[in-house]
């Protein structure tokens, strides 16, 4: 009888640590329809919440181009995975920190977020401030009015393989090999002018979907990261992860080791720098 009364107390102690838990994701927007709205939209605090706190400077015809319908690999491609600890796939909503350039100079810190609809489609979409979303109102001339000066330069692209940044599998910055280290020191001393530097990582075709994500976007992280440390503005920098997209061979190597050489300049990392006008 003993026994069972402390199992029934573990299981009761269990219960109320998993309902505390719950309760910590206070940020949570409240009463969420099916149809994409909340009764109360509830914005994360952005030093306790925030994994990129530093947030980015988003692309406004791309922030244009979002509309209600769009799914999360729409909203992802445009405006890049969200910006707080809330996953991927199952939250309902996802919530970024975006800069503005004011005309007189200065930036502007908005937060932004996005309510999914019970399939998982953006409908609703809310700034904080709320004047925040008036930059989307001026928009850029069609491309045929455009003075021909104003079109952006073409990136600089710059393409380290993976094989010579990481150890084996490494993705941390105690992963980074000494060669690795050289490059990214001379890369750095080259971009810190620049006005935005994407980072995008890239891996084979080996292992899973999700593991090759996860490796791709962990590897992007530590590039960032270290170009920070070495002088480079943080909030200069976009950082994503495509995994096994967009490989650049393609082997039939039935071999291991001959498949995993052939493969090779699949693991990479990109850094494109837009430099500044």
């Amino acid at each position: 009888m003993t026994t069972q009364i402390h199992r029934f107390s573990a299981i009761a102690a269990g219960a109320a640590a998993l309902l505390l838990l719950q309760g910590c994701s206070s940020y949570v927007s409240r009463g969420i329809t099916d149809d994409g709205k909340a009764t109360e939209v509830i914005f994360p605090n952005i030093d306790n919440d925030a994994w990129l706190k530093e947030g980015t400077f988003p692309n406004l015809d791309n922030l244009r181009a979002v509309a209600p319908g769009v799914t999360k690999d729409q909203l992802y491609d445009l405006l890049g995975r969200p910006h707080f600890r809330e996953g991927m796939a199952g939250p309902r909503e996802w919530d970024y920190i975006f800069h503005f350039r004011k005309a007189g100079g200065g930036v502007t810190t908005c937060q932004y977020k996005a309510i999914f609809d019970k399939d998982y489609k953006a409908q609703t979409f809310h700034w904080l401030p709320a004047g925040c979303g008036d930059v989307l109102g001026v928009r850029a001339l069609p491309a045929a009015e455009r003075p021909a000066a104003a079109s952006p330069a073409a990136p600089r692209r710059t393409t380290l393989g993976a094989d010579g940044l990481f150890r084996f599998d490494g993705r941390s910055l105690a992963d980074l090999l000494p060669e690795g280290r050289r490059k990214l020191d001379a890369l750095a001393g080259d971009i810190k002018g620049a006005d935005t530097v994407k980072v995008t990582g890239y891996t084979d075709r080996l292992g899973s979907q999700a593991y090759n994500s996860a490796l791709s976007l962990a590897r992007a992280n530590t590039v960032r990261d270290y170009l920070v440390q070495a002088g480079v503005p943080a909030q200069k920098i976009q950082v994503q992860g495509k995994g096994e997209s967009e490989p650049k061979v393609q082997c039939t190597q039935t071999a291991r080791a001959a498949l995993i050489d052939c493969l090779a300049p699949n693991r990479r990392v990109e850094i494109e720098v837009f430099a500044e006008r």
